[in-house]
């Protein structure tokens, strides 16, 4: 049955490769509405975690018809990125010029271009497409990607994301696939508002407030390594098209806080969603760990979704955190990353 479900699973994405090169932009820019409405009223777990962390993130900013829209809008722009995903291939280096407008800081680019550079945006926009331009660009990116149940699927999606010269690893020893890639002044591509484990490989950050564990993997390579970490989004624009921004290059030095520089950056993207939130990925579990409350009972202030994690508060620092968060962490002695999973 799995080996059926796999055939007829690789059997429509590879339609969908062939067919939509062929439609109109017009047609995809329709087709991307559509299939965004028909996920936003059919996933209702989806739906519900967008709603949440949009009431947790924001407060009394949208109302909650206005939440409904935003939710609704990322939807749509999640579907457009894997609409134009398969579009890909129509892509080109003479072609992607009519496509897209680059805002850029060519200082920072011409340094990336001579020693290599660590290049890390969030979910949003069109975070697939603009790795594919930057790839024409001269820019050949080493990233890092989850594997599919399905390894047809797999051997799919690296075939259409390492179209313009990038490299697309698996998380096997990836740091130090990355590294190699570096060193030979390479550049890698990294998506950085994942919530992951608290632990050595994270740290805490406040995104929206509320505190969130996040990887630390560019930072950390920034820092070794002594390369510039370049931040930038992809806006979709109304009329099919999009506007790539690369904002500051951050040089972290190795003395530098890890956790401070990571807030920082995050800082930068934060801005940007709050300007353009339906293009932040708001059905993904954004806080899946947090330093307050108490364990199984949910907190007002955070998803429902949410799990109240120890190693979490060991990784803020006390100051930031409210008294009882910290003694109560303390009582209950270290921190335990199976409890917290």
């Amino acid at each position: 049955m799995k080996k059926l479900r796999y055939f007829f699973e690789i059997q429509l994405l590879d339609l969908a490769v062939w067919l939509l090169p062929r439609l109109p932009r017009h047609l995809l820019m329709v087709l991307a509405r559509v299939l965004g409405t028909l996920a936003f009223w059919l996933d209702a777990r989806g739906r519900a975690t967008a709603l949440d962390n949009l009431r947790c993130a924001f407060g009394d900013e949208y109302s909650p018809a206005e939440r409904r829209r935003i939710a609704r809008g990322s939807y749509e722009v999640f579907a457009r990125t894997f609409v134009d995903l398969f579009w890909s291939p129509s892509l080109t280096a003479e072609t992607w010029q009519q496509h897209f407008d680059i805002i850029t800081d060519l200082p920072s680019e011409e340094k990336a271009r001579q020693n290599g550079g660590v290049w890390v945006t969030p979910h949003f926009g069109n975070f697939e497409l603009v790795s594919q331009v930057w790839g024409f660009r001269g820019f050949p990116f080493t990233v890092v990607a989850q594997d599919f149940k399905n390894p047809a699927i797999t051997h799919l999606f690296k075939r259409l994301r390492e179209q313009s010269g990038h490299t697309f690893i698996s998380q096997d020893n990836a740091m130090i696939k990355l590294m190699k890639a570096l060193k030979r002044k390479g550049h890698a591509g990294l998506l950085t508002d994942l919530s992951i484990t608290p632990g050595r490989a994270a740290t805490a950050i406040q995104c929206y407030g509320l505190w969130t564990s996040v990887p630390t993997l560019h930072v950390e390579l920034a820092k070794r390594l002594g390369l510039s970490i370049i931040t930038g989004v992809c806006r979709p624009l109304p009329d099919g098209r999009y506007e790539a921004h690369l904002f500051e290059a951050i040089e972290p030095k190795p003395e530098d806080d890890t956790r401070e520089v990571t807030q920082r950056i995050w800082d930068i993207f934060e801005q940007e969603i709050r300007k353009h939130p339906e293009c932040w990925l708001w059905m993904y579990k954004q806080w899946r760990y947090r330093p307050v409350g108490k364990p199984g009972v949910p907190h007002p202030d955070y998803p429902f979704y949410s799990n109240y994690s120890k190693a979490l508060v060991q990784m803020v620092p006390p100051e930031l955190l409210p008294q009882e968060d910290v003694a109560s962490a303390a009582s209950t002695g270290a921190p335990s990353r199976k409890a917290d999973a």
